[in-house]
C-alpha cells in the first residue's frame, strides 16, 4: 500500500483535477504516480510542464529506454513498470530491448552509447568523466543532445524519488528492478 495518499481523481485537488484529465485524455487513464504528485498543484505543474518540454528532446524511443535505464539504477519499480509498459506499447520497444536497456546498454548501435551515458550520469549523479563524454560524442551526439540526455535523467530521477517514497501502488503490469 502506498504510504503517501494517491487520491482518486475527485478526490484530488481543484487544482489538479484539470492537469490529471489532460494525463488521462492522453494515456486513457490517470496513473497512480499522476494523482500522487498531484496532492501538491504546484508539484504536478512543475512535473508535468518540464515533462512536456522534454518531449521535444531526443526522440521518444530513446527517452523510453533512458526512463529504463534510470528506473533500473534506482531501483523504482513503479518507473520500471509504467516505462517498461510503456516502452512496449508506445514506442515499441521488444522484450529484448527493454532487457538491455534495463542494463544500462541498447541493441540498437546508434542508441548505445546514449544509454550507457545516461545510466552512468544516473549512477554517478552526474559525475562522469571526459571519457564518458567523449564517448556519447564520438556517437554522433551533439552537446545539446548530450544536455537532453541528463534532463531526461534528471527527469526520471524526479519520479523515481516521489515513488520510492511513497512506495506508489504499482498500476501497469509488474517489472521489479530485483529480478533484473
Amino acid at each position: 500500500m502506498s504510504r503517501l495518499a494517491v487520491p482518486a481523481r475527485d478526490e484530488s485537488h481543484s487544482r489538479s483535477i484539470p492537469l490529471l484529465d489532460a494525463v488521462g485524455k492522453q494515456l486513457g487513464f490517470i496513473p497512480n504516480r499522476f494523482r500522487l504528485i498531484g496532492n501538491s498543484p504546484a508539484a504536478l505543474e512543475a512535473f508535468l510542464g518540464f515533462s512536456h518540454a522534454m518531449k521535444k528532446a531526443l526522440e521518444g524511443k530513446m527517452r523510453a529506454q533512458i526512463a529504463m535505464a534510470v528506473a533500473q539504477v534506482n531501483g523504482c519499480d513503479y518507473c520500471l513498470s509504467a516505462h517498461s509498459y510503456l516502452g512496449s506499447n508506445m514506442a515499441k520497444l521488444d522484450a529484448a530491448e527493454r532487457a538491455a536497456n534495463r542494463r544500462g546498454h541498447s541493441n540498437d548501435l546508434k542508441a548505445d552509447p546514449a544509454i550507457i551515458f545516461a545510466k552512468k550520469v544516473a549512477e554517478t549523479r552526474g559525475k562522469v568523466t571526459d571519457s564518458d563524454i567523449e564517448l556519447v560524442k564520438a556517437a554522433g551526439f551533439t552537446d545539446a543532445q548530450v544536455v537532453e540526455i541528463v534532463l531526461i535523467v534528471a527527469l526520471n530521477f524526479l519520479t523515481n524519488l516521489v515513488n520510492n517514497v511513497g512506495e506508489t501502488d504499482i498500476d501497469f503490469p509488474e517489472v521489479y528492478a530485483s529480478a533484473a
